[in-house]
């Protein structure tokens, strides 16, 4: 009942987010397990030209997460599924360009909460995910630290990102650098980093607290096959960032943004910019 509350209240709210959002519900909803313990997994799904792309990475990195999580996967939660679901609620609005937030929550239905039911929300807003955004200006921060388990790569509850983002805005920030225990790059905020110097991309491995990302995948997975750089999964010290020629930022949830700067050094954005292009237009032949 006290969600059903705040649901209807947080809606009244927000009539403009209540046309883009939609639930789905376990039969016997009990406990929203999102809403009181930041128990949830979300993934990001793109729909480009009216259509959706990268649709088999996005729904494989849902299910992984799933697992990790300890999840109940639903027997419908299949590829198809989410096609025709968002064909229904967002293709068939008209909907050309969109980043569709996928959300699956645990209830609680006993003891065992790896067989308790789920529910799922998603809503989206209408934008091309492969625009390249304004450039950003980045720092490091050194007061927190995130984790290099399997947990740290997915998409889930992470204080340390609200921490770091009200960093960022108290310092004029776009976004900032966090680094691991080990004081090694892990990923910004948002996103995974990759810097590029001379006719390499190094890349924070996945086991230093990067972000596992099918959009920064599929990214790189272009670079490799069209052979436009040298990839290289790495670790990667604070100070090699000011080593970079340039530095890009790609967020499954914000988009593809070129770094500026960070602390004094200025970065150029031409090399990225024409790769970006390339991938962009391989999706429209």
């Amino acid at each position: 009942m006290m969600s059903d509350i705040f649901v209807h209240y947080f809606f009244n709210l927000n009539p403009f987010f209540l046309e883009h959002n939609f639930f789905k519900s376990n039969e016997n909803p009990t406990v929203n397990r999102a809403f009181l313990y930041g128990d949830a997994v979300q993934v990001y799904f793109y729909i480009q030209n009216s259509r959706i792309i990268m649709a088999e990475e996005c729904y494989f990195f849902l299910m992984a997460s799933m697992r990790k999580m300890r999840m109940n996967i639903p027997l419908d939660y299949t590829l198809e599924y989410f096609e025709n679901l968002f064909h229904e609620k967002v293709l068939s609005q008209g909907i050309q360009q969109a980043v569709i937030r996928f959300m699956v929550y645990r209830g609680e239905s006993g003891n065992l909460l790896s067989k308790s039911g789920i529910s799922n929300f998603f809503d989206f807003i209408e934008k091309n995910i492969l625009e390249i955004t304004p450039s950003i200006t980045m720092d490091l921060i050194k007061e927190i630290s995130v984790n290099t388990h399997l947990l740290s790569n997915l998409r889930v509850h992470c204080p340390e990102n609200i921490y770091a983002e009200i960093y960022a805005r108290e310092n004029d920030l776009d976004d900032v650098i966090l680094l691991n225990p080990n004081k090694r790059i892990a990923r910004s905020i948002f996103g995974n980093l990759l810097f590029l110097e001379g006719n390499t991309i190094k890349i924070p491995k996945t086991t230093e607290g990067a972000y596992i990302s099918p959009l920064m995948e599929n990214f790189v997975t272009f670079i490799h096959k069209n052979q436009l750089a040298e990839i290289q999964e790495s670790e990667i010290i604070a100070f090699e960032s000011q080593k970079a020629d340039e530095i890009l930022m790609i967020s499954d949830e914000k988009g593809i943004a070129p770094v500026a700067k960070i602390r004094n050094k200025n970065f150029e954005y031409q090399r990225f910019s024409e790769m970006l292009q390339k991938w962009e237009d391989s999706f429209n032949s």
